[in-house]
């Protein structure tokens, strides 16, 4: 594929498509604006960290994801992002370094708006955690020791989001999170 084919190709996505160079984006492909707000020009040179609801998610989020991808040239979780307008909505993100020595130096990201899939309750950012980490089928043990929380403490935050989903059990709350019919 020569590069004009590659470049209507990018464009075209059916997915959104950003060029990162430590974590700005250096061009965006057409869904990707669609997703986001305005045009794909206007993302040109942008830091990512605008459309994250703060800087320490930014942060955290960097920090879990450069560790995963200096282990596989490749990343990907389920977040809550920011639009231009700032509203904010559930994204599954997903990333593959051109760099694998320097992971964030250069890569190719995807991103998809799973905002119907769903529901967007307010959560601090350490109930965030816990929820994408429970959806991913870890024990309260298990998501303790990947954040470096007590289970005890995992619990409590499970309990918040029990009620704040309106959740009787934890099967309920994962099909809740992952957009599952009940």
């Amino acid at each position: 594929m020569n590069s004009s084919n590659a470049d209507i190709a990018f464009f075209h996505a059916p997915i959104g498509l950003v060029e990162l160079e430590n974590r700005v984006i250096r061009r965006a492909n057409r869904r990707f604006s669609m997703i986001f707000g305005g045009t794909a020009a206007e993302y040109a040179d942008r830091p990512l960290r605008d459309f994250y609801p703060s800087e320490a998610e930014f942060e955290r989020i960097g920090a879990r994801g450069l560790a995963v991808m200096r282990r596989t040239g490749e990343y990907h979780d389920e977040r809550i992002m920011r639009r231009a307008d700032g509203d904010l909505f559930w994204c599954r993100v997903r990333g593959q370094s051109l760099t694998p020595e320097d992971p964030f130096r250069h890569g190719i990201w995807s991103f998809a708006d799973i905002s119907d899939e769903r529901p967007l309750v307010q959560l601090t950012p350490r109930e965030r955690e816990v929820a994408i980490l429970t959806c991913r089928g870890l024990s309260a043990k298990e998501v303790g020791a990947d954040l470096g929380l007590s289970y005890r403490t995992v619990e409590a935050h499970r309990a918040r989001l029990l009620d704040k989903f309106g959740a009787r059990k934890l099967p309920e709350l994962v099909a809740k999170l992952s957009g599952m019919p009940l």
